[in-house]
């Protein structure tokens, strides 16, 4: 039971997993609190590029009809070292502008070497950090913000990172639209919220595919785990079946002790999932976010494994011949 249990139990992580994946992203979109992305034509998303233009392109799509508000966004990719070397997104933003995430302590950026750092870079408020070259000091922190596996993210301002980056120069990756705007600059394209985030899927969508070939995998191991089990019961009952069979019991009958001795056994080793998915979550070096619905069919899925296993057990006991049972 306790070695389906951990089978079932990596189930679980490897679903968390995969749609903590899908939760960075949309909460690595929605803490812009935009409607849409300016960027240049060709250029598949913000996060997946560096191609940079001039930040003042930002003032020409401001003036366009529709738009509310643009700012010039630019999007970096470093390391930083911590208690150990961490890869680091790195976002400059314009200080007390329309981009301001959601903070869980701290304050806002308002002046050079201010840094919003997330919390899974493992920094306090008022640590100091060395990035792109520069000191940077944590005046704020986010929770749960990371995109690309888990890669923390830090907001700086937007003229720090040009200098660090870019040798001062006044450019950037993307302008971040509020309000509706319907034809870009030439040379640019618009992108929606939901366009942005299934390019941001894209990097990790063979990790997403190998999750789902494993998760497979791991339930055929249960199946194996259980089946087994079942077979050598069925060995060591093979007196039982005969005299079952010399006394005139059906074979459904035999199977449907057979099947719920599997029910049993599968379900009892989903309860033992759950109890060690819960042990094993905090061990995990990344985000594990399970969703409800894998705590809802993994009783289902470990019936049907424990179903299919239960055949194995009752081909062996069919074939057990009666005169066994008159056996010395």
């Amino acid at each position: 039971m306790l070695a389906a249990g951990l089978v079932f139990a990596l189930t679980l992580l490897m679903s968390g997993v995969s749609a903590s994946f899908g939760n960075e992203i949309k909460h690595t979109v929605a803490a812009f609190d935009v409607d849409s992305w300016i960027v240049p034509a060709g250029v598949s998303g913000p996060f997946t590029s560096s191609r940079v233009f001039p930040a003042s392109e930002a003032d020409k799509i401001a003036a366009l009809p529709g738009v509310q508000g643009a700012e010039p966004v630019l999007l970096m990719r470093t390391s930083v070292t911590t208690t150990s070397v961490r890869d680091l997104n790195v976002i400059g933003i314009v200080p007390g502008g329309m981009v301001n995430p959601k903070l869980a302590g701290g304050r806002s950026l308002r002046a050079s070497g201010d840094m919003i750092a997330d919390a899974s870079l493992g920094l306090r408020l008022g640590s100091t950090v060395r990035a792109l070259g520069r000191e940077f000091t944590v005046v704020g922190r986010t929770q749960g913000l990371t995109y690309f596996a888990g890669v923390p993210v830090a907001f700086v301002p937007l003229a720090d990172l040009q200098a660090s980056a870019l040798n001062g120069a006044p450019l950037v990756t993307t302008v971040a639209v509020r309000g509706s705007i319907v034809s870009p600059p030439a040379g640019y394209r618009v992108l929606s919220n939901q366009a942005v985030k299934a390019d941001l899927k894209r990097p990790i969508g063979k990790a997403t595919q190998t999750i789902s070939f494993i998760t497979v995998l791991l339930w055929i191991v249960a199946a194996g785990i259980i089946g087994s089990i079942l077979y050598l019961q069925a060995i060591e009952r093979s007196r039982d079946f005969a005299v079952f069979k010399a006394t005139g019991v059906a074979t459904r009958t035999l199977l449907s002790g057979l099947a719920f001795q599997a029910i049993v056994l599968a379900l009892s080793a989903a309860v033992a999932a759950y109890v060690l998915s819960f042990l094993l979550t905090p061990a995990m070096a990344m985000a594990v976010s399970v969703p409800m619905s894998s705590y809802v069919v993994l009783p289902v899925v470990a019936v049907l494994v424990g179903l299919a296993s239960s055949l194995v057990a009752l081909r062996r006991a069919v074939t057990v011949d009666p005169a066994l049972a008159f056996g010395g």
